[in-house]
């Protein structure tokens, strides 16, 4: 079957226990190129069974890594993945259908299916939480930020219907120890940004988004995932603030 005119780009770091499932996804794709960023285990063996386009390139900042694993495509058209995602049997037909045709628009989100370990969570915003991963190099760059980069589409952007499957954690801890990991990064932005926020906002946020995610979004209907969920999405307030009220009085203290 002829070939999807698409750069499928994969960013990788000690990834050995997805990058097959994730590669094996996109077999339809025209090019498959690999980023690694220097990998301790089989990851980039692994990969090479698959494309002879695997590169390895120091991670410095997110959004500029990014951009450069962007500019290695051959095609105009790039799909960006995790390795620990998978492009669905659906989304590949959706693709091939897409491509048929003249594209008006530069750029299209596609739903993103997150898992804990088996467990698909439907609720709390993370479904359809779709997100742009397919675009027009040409016409597309992310922030050169640290934590959370922003995109910049130069053109309009159109929306897919079928979904990646992301297996985003292996467990509850694994959950965890990202959110302590994403939460330290967080911290570090708005110490070096000096955010202007205190005890009583950041107590808000709390629970604000706690609410939004277990009434507004609907975290309830999935039980005590749902509740785990939520709680963590308010938590992500309270341990960015904390970490960030830590940098302060480490400062103050130098001084």
């Amino acid at each position: 079957m002829e070939k999807i005119p698409v750069s499928v780009v994969v960013i990788t770091r000690n990834e050995e226990a997805n990058i097959e499932g994730c590669l094996k996804s996109v077999s339809a794709a025209d090019e498959i190129i690999v980023l690694d960023d220097n990998s301790t285990d089989k990851t980039i063996e692994i990969a090479k069974r698959f494309t002879d386009k695997v590169s390895s390139r120091k991670m410095d900042i997110e959004g500029r890594h990014r951009n450069y694993a962007y500019s290695l495509a051959r095609n105009s058209w790039v799909l960006s993945l995790d390795a620990d995602e998978r492009v669905s049997p659906e989304l590949i037909e959706e693709l091939r259908e897409l491509f048929k045709k003249p594209m008006q628009d530069k750029a299209y989100t596609i739903p993103i299916k997150t898992y804990i370990g088996s467990r698909w969570i439907r609720y709390s915003g993370w479904y359809p939480a779709a997100k742009v991963r397919l675009f027009d190099k040409n016409h597309f760059k992310y922030e050169e930020a640290e934590v959370h980069p922003r995109v910049f589409i130069d053109g309009t952007c159109g929306h897919l219907t079928k979904d990646i499957v992301h297996y985003s954690y292996r467990d509850f801890h694994d959950y965890f120890e990202s959110l302590n990991n994403q939460t330290t990064q967080e911290a570090k932005k708005w110490f070096k940004e000096r955010r202007k926020i205190g005890c009583l906002k950041m107590y808000r946020k709390f629970v604000d988004r706690f609410l939004k995610a277990y009434i507004l979004k609907k975290g309830y209907k999935d039980g005590f995932l749902g509740l785990v969920i939520s709680y963590g999405s308010g938590l992500y307030q309270f341990m960015s603030y904390t970490k960030y009220w830590e940098m302060l009085q480490r400062e103050k203290g130098k001084q």
